[in-house]
């Protein structure tokens, strides 16, 4: 379909990440998605993000199959239907929105395998996940204002059955960019589990739950999801020797995110 994730697109080359699962890999303008069948949702997203050519554009762009996948292998409209799920952007629409075919990677964002479903409850910890990126491109202004994302559910044997498919109570996301002098990343993990209840075969949420965001080291989102993420890992803000140790971060505002690598 387009040109999908670019590897080479920072200073430092950051393959596309690999999951141990039989992924259908699928190319849209400036990101990619690997969807893995039998879950029926993404393992991997991988998105290109030049922050100096953002575009605002009008939303635009229906939700659909996408006809290169089998349907059986994805998450599409009857999940949704008559529920509190919401259609969970992994590559959010305004990422991948930028140069000549803007509009078109916009509207590409809204096939199915780049959607996961979250619950429709929002709070500052959903709010404050939805807005990393545009924090870390803030961040990363003083270099070339470029980064990128990668995103999707964990696919964990936790996740409760709905519809056929498995819910995910986990998202994992790294931003990766180019810092002074090597490659810097930073990991993130949204917990939806306090949302989510499926056990009567209904989708209820309990009227106290909460979505909650951390800060996480990259290599815990490695072993949680089985993804390869090569030199994400060892890029890690949290990896460097003033920062071990540092666990799992929970966050309450973008102020609480370390971005900057300790000395």
């Amino acid at each position: 379909m387009a040109d999908g994730y670019d590897p080479d697109f920072l200073t430092v080359r950051v393959p596309l990440p690999a999951s141990a699962l039989d992924a259908l890999e699928l190319t849209y303008p400036h990101f990619t998605v690997l969807l893995d069948p039998g879950r029926r949702l993404a393992a991997v997203t991988a998105v290109n993000i030049d922050g100096a050519l953002l575009r605002e554009l009008p939303r635009s762009g229906d939700w659909r199959l996408d006809p290169r996948a089998p349907e059986s292998a994805q998450t599409g409209p009857e999940v949704y239907a008559r529920n509190d799920l919401d259609r969970g952007h992994l590559v959010r629409r305004r990422d991948p929105g930028w140069g000549e075919n803007a509009a078109g990677a916009m509207e590409a964002t809204f096939f199915y395998p780049n959607a996961a479903p979250q619950a429709a409850g929002f709070n500052q910890s959903k709010e404050l996940w939805l807005g990393l990126e545009d924090h870390v491109l803030g961040y990363a202004e003083t270099t070339d204002q470029r980064i990128s994302v990668f995103t999707a559910p964990v696919l964990g044997e936790q996740d409760p059955p709905y519809r056929g498919i498995r819910i995910p109570l986990r998202f994992w996301k790294i931003a990766a960019w180019a810092g002074q002098e090597d490659l810097v990343a930073a990991g993130f993990v949204l917990d939806q589990g306090e949302l989510v209840d499926t056990r009567d075969g209904l989708l209820s949420a309990p009227p106290l739950g909460a979505f909650r965001t951390f800060q996480v080291p990259v290599v815990d989102i490695a072993a949680m999801t089985g993804v390869d993420l090569g030199i994400l890992s060892d890029a890690d803000v949290l990896s460097a020797p003033a920062a071990r140790g540092a666990g799992w971060r929970m966050l309450q505002t973008h102020a609480d995110v370390i971005l900057d690598q300790p000395v």
